[in-house]
């Protein structure tokens, strides 16, 4: 009885109430660091309580308008404290006036019932707003090349993408317009983020970054510009030999993320291959990386714009072709012709054959074994080739340092599939 009563004095709300609390704290002891800012711990506590206050009232007394009303007010007046006694920092205030109005929107986003959301929204608020030195940092470090290379991701995806019919075509009912540029907007992103991570870091940590996000957006690249520039001196045959090593190693992680994301069923059977390559490949990187010794100077790979709209449609149409040809020998010849289409796309481009090999096992026309075998293999084929090409490019003294990383991760990814 004593609980119903205290129901009937809305006590019950009273979590809503001090989960606003905990968000308007959080962000106004951000802006507390702030000396330029005319709002502080207090002032965005009590806008956040005021945004549930605001949001219960609206409903309960049915003015949805209320709610607006102290948006705008709330708005109003931080902009005319502002007004009224510009900082001496010559700070025009705006981010204060949206941190705010977003803070108040949180708070009327608890009273509906969306309290994880609102919480999730505040922490990333409070991140931007904290790391504001960092971000400014990464925003004047890049090109107009790199901005480019966003601007162009968001083409392929926000642009290209939505227009595509979604729907099968073609012998197999294999080709898909819309699923075939999903995976052109997946490969062109993975290798955008390692793209502009790569200009970003630069040379400024050493031999490991460069080789991860190299690895990232290209490994066959990262491979020949590190086998060019390895006849310099001993040191550079050496710490070629590691960027490459680590490069291929990235590919691994690169498989086993983009099984994930297109056909989560395959990742059981695939990462235990993925995985034994790896460790093998990084045991036998690990003693390089004991014997290298620092180079003064470290080149950057020079990779191409991943998103170029001529990139895009090569892959695009490499992945079709490579999904037909994989669908019509598989179903001719069984997984031997999987695996023929494998080791010869493998050759130069190792994401094509593997996202055409999950497509298939979704759509039924390959089972698990024979869709990780067939990726498994195309990456022994694309190691075999880029040993050709650094023997070639780099000399004898950079191909014997890579080959006994290249065997291991080759026998790791082989050892995997007897596990299949």
């Amino acid at each position: 009885m004593d609980f119903y009563l205290f129901q009937n004095n809305g006590i019950e709300f009273l979590p809503k109430f001090l989960t606003s609390l905990a968000i308007g704290l959080l962000i106004g002891l951000e802006r507390e660091r702030t000396p330029s800012a005319k709002a502080g711990l207090r002032t965005f506590t009590l806008v956040a309580l005021l945004g549930t206050l605001a949001a219960m009232l609206s409903e309960k007394i049915d003015l949805p308008w209320l709610l607006v009303a102290g948006w705008v007010v709330i708005g109003a007046m931080i902009i005319a404290a502002y007004i009224n006694k510009p900082t001496e920092e010559g700070d025009p205030g705006t981010t204060t006036v949206a941190a705010l109005l977003m803070c108040y929107g949180l708070g009327a986003l608890i009273w509906y019932e969306q309290a994880t959301l609102a919480i999730m929204l505040a922490i990333g608020t409070t991140a931007l707003l904290y790391f504001k030195p960092e971000l400014r940092g990464i925003t004047q470090r890049l090109t107009r090349r790199d901005l480019v290379s966003i601007l162009q991701f968001s083409v392929l995806t926000f642009v290209i993408l939505p227009i595509l019919p979604n729907q099968n075509y073609g012998p197999y009912g294999a080709f898909n317009p819309h699923q075939a540029w999903v995976m052109v907007v997946l490969i062109s992103g993975l290798s955008l983020a390692g793209y502009v991570a790569l200009h970003l870091v630069k040379q400024r940590y050493g031999a490991p970054l460069l080789g991860l996000f190299g690895g990232l957006v290209s490994s066959t690249a990262t491979s020949l510009v590190y086998a060019r520039h390895s006849k310099n001196s001993v040191n550079m045959v050496r710490l070629s030999a590691v960027v490459i090593l680590i490069a291929n190693l990235v590919v691994l992680v690169r498989l086993s993320v983009l099984g994930a994301v297109v056909s989560p069923a395959v990742v059981p059977h695939l990462l235990p291959v993925m995985g034994i390559g790896l460790l093998f490949g990084l045991i036998s990187t690990l003693i390089g990386w004991g014997r290298l010794q620092t180079s003064s100077e470290l080149p950057l790979p020079e990779t191409a714009n991943p998103t170029e709209i001529h990139a895009a449609l090569g892959f695009g149409l490499l992945y079709v072709v490579v999904l037909l040809c994989s669908a019509w020998l598989s179903d001719i010849a069984g997984s031997k012709g999987l695996y023929a289409v494998a080791l010869v796309s493998g050759l130069t481009d190792v994401d094509a054959i593997t996202l055409s090999s999950l497509h298939l096992l979704d759509l039924g026309k390959l089972s698990v074994d024979q869709a990780v075998s067939g990726i498994a293999l195309a990456y022994i084929s694309n190691l075999a080739f880029k040993f050709g090409l650094v023997l070639f490019i780099g000399g004898t003294a950079l191909a014997r340092r890579v080959a006994f990383g290249f065997a291991a991760m080759a026998i790791g990814v082989g050892v995997g599939l007897l596990f299949l």
